[in-house]
């Protein structure tokens, strides 16, 4: 199959629905051979159908279970850090459990994936890791997010320091950072919400550009950074917000 993934083999977590199943989608799409990550595996049942996906399970937060994953999927030339977790919160009300959750879940999954991929990678001198941060971390702060914000910063972070560390392996890290994303996980968050109309439209009307991102977008930027296009690329943020943090 040709596409400017071919050849390759890439890892996606969190595919089971959003942003991670439309990356999963995108990269099979352009000939990659994907493993596609969620904590629960009926989600992806259809995915199935594309001889180019492998639907796995894996929690992301349980590290024996990221170690013997990896290990079992053989080299893996692309790694893509799509899992994660938003829960309301200031720091006057954010708990405890949901800091910690936030942590785990959007920042040292990446911690725990990559350490696992990346000794492969360098022993094979060549390799991409693609980081779905987001705008609302070390670039802007979005109210009622605390502990996803600090978490997407620490993921911003790791991008960084994982870039520099192995900056002469062949190997890059790079993060993308979408802004506001229609997502089923947006569209539960707007429906759970006291009034879903306002809080929709309050959604809009932070965006310049009169509308949200698409799963689509964001998927076709991460394979951008995942394809040799972005070869001399590490390190950086690429921010797709729509104008919402210019």
């Amino acid at each position: 199959m040709t596409g400017r993934l071919a050849d390759k083999t890439a890892f996606v977590t969190g595919a089971g629905q959003g942003m991670g199943r439309a990356m999963a989608l995108a990269y099979a799409a352009e000939g990659a051979r994907v493993f596609a990550a969620s904590r629960t595996l009926s989600k992806m049942d259809d995915l199935a159908a594309d001889p180019a996906i492998a639907p796995v399970a894996l929690d992301v937060t349980d590290a024996a279970a990221v170690s013997r994953v990896l290990t079992e999927a053989g080299p893996i030339d692309i790694l893509v850090n799509c899992a994660g977790l938003v829960l309301n919160g200031s720091i006057l009300d954010c708990t405890e459990e949901d800091w910690a959750a936030s942590l785990d879940v959007n920042a040292t999954a990446a911690f725990r994936t990559t350490r696992a991929v990346l000794p492969g990678m360098i022993e094979r001198g060549r390799g991409a890791i693609v980081n779905v941060a987001s705008v609302a971390s070390s670039i802007t702060g979005v109210s009622n997010r605390l502990a996803y914000g600090a978490s997407k910063a620490a993921m911003v972070g790791l991008t960084k320091a994982v870039a520099r560390d192995i900056i002469k392996t062949g190997v890059r890290c790079n993060a993308l950072c979408p802004g506001t994303t229609l997502s089923p996980s947006l569209e539960a968050r707007i429906e759970a919400s006291a009034d879903p109309a306002a809080t929709r439209a309050e959604f809009f009307a932070r965006q310049p550009m009169g509308r949200l991102g698409t799963i689509e977008e964001m998927a076709a930027a991460a394979v951008y950074l995942g394809s040799d296009e972005s070869a001399f690329m590490t390190g950086q943020l690429l921010v797709i917000d729509g104008g919402q943090t210019l």
